[in-house]
């Protein structure tokens, strides 16, 4: 079905709401080796290839939940990320297909956006570290830059740079999602997440004054946070976004992870994160929210039930 308004449009006239977490709803699946591409355990971005039906039934568990939004299955679709699968080469193609499956499922319903989900590199350009720090800044922009151009290339509505931890990697991904607009003559929205830990700092160190007013100049449409944290732990970066000017994004995890058999495990229920949820979508500035980490089609539909509460 085709799509009334943009996404940006839209979320200027009412609070969207995006899916929650796929890594763990691939999980319930019980993937073997076998089902991933050349048997590479634990190559999730992967199934889009080889269990595309997978990840389509998880994507349109979310929309009959009634997220407005679901996220491409490509949080590690980079071309370093992929590099380490033996699919770097591939990257433009890769993202598109990804981005073409969720495309699928998404107009299978009504007026439902999909967002191209663009997560780190594994590397972190501001630090000193031997081996994370000494990536080029033209190596890493590019593995974003193939990454955004497939993902424009396959329909996506929007692009998410997500989970970020370095601001200066989350430069480099604007820039790249520029570059992948001019290269490929469609403009998108670009939506610029960082993740902060309970004291509301990334992972060097960086506040979230400090990671909004660097980027907020860049051209990006909104600015937001995920992952780490429930939202309890977001409540003082979100008030403070909150009296910024971009519109933002909330997307926390169910909880602070608890780590059990090795395994970090999330226990906030989800009525729990609606009603913490509802602060948030108080505020006026706060556009849009999801759910990362721990977050099921059952806290996906609480949330609906707050919004349209509204």
């Amino acid at each position: 079905m085709p799509l009334k308004e943009p996404f940006a449009e839209a979320a200027k006239k009412r609070v969207l709401l995006f899916d929650g977490a796929m890594g763990t709803e691939i999980q319930k699946l019980n993937p073997k080796p076998e089902d991933f591409p050349d048997s590479k355990d634990g190559f999730n971005d992967g199934l889009v290839l080889t269990r595309p039906e997978w990840i389509k039934q998880i994507h349109k568990s979310y929309l009959k939940a009634g997220a407005d939004c679901i996220e491409t299955n490509t949080f590690g679709s980079n071309k370093l990320k992929l590099d380490e699968y033996g699919y770097g080469d591939r990257t433009v193609e890769f993202n598109r297909k990804a981005a073409e499956l969720a495309r699928q499922a998404a107009d299978e319903f009504e007026n439902r956006y999909v967002i191209g989900s663009m997560g780190p590199t594994g590397f972190l350009p501001s630090s000193n570290d031997p081996d994370l720090g000494q990536k080029p800044l033209a190596e890493i922009r590019e593995a974003f830059a193939l990454q955004a151009e497939g993902l424009i290339l396959g329909g996506v509505d929007a692009l998410l740079i997500e989970t970020s931890q370095d601001i200066l990697e989350v430069k480099l991904a604007i820039e790249a999602c520029h570059a992948a607009m001019e290269k490929t003559g469609k403009k998108v929205p670009i939506i610029a997440n960082v993740t902060l830990d309970q004291y509301g700092k990334m992972l060097l160190g960086t506040s979230v004054q400090a990671a909004y007013t660097t980027v907020s100049g860049m051209g990006i449409d909104f600015f937001g946070l995920n992952c780490s944290t429930g939202p309890a732990e977001m409540s003082p970066s979100v008030r403070w976004l909150a009296e910024q000017d971009l519109p933002i994004l909330v997307m926390p995890n169910a909880g602070m992870p608890h780590n059990e058999g090795g395994k970090a495990v999330y226990k906030m229920e989800p009525g729990e994160i609606a009603d913490k949820m509802a602060e948030f979508v108080g505020y006026e500035h706060v556009r849009v929210v999801g759910g990362c980490c721990g977050t099921t089609p059952a806290h996906i539909a609480q949330l609906r039930k707050v919004l349209d509460g509204r």
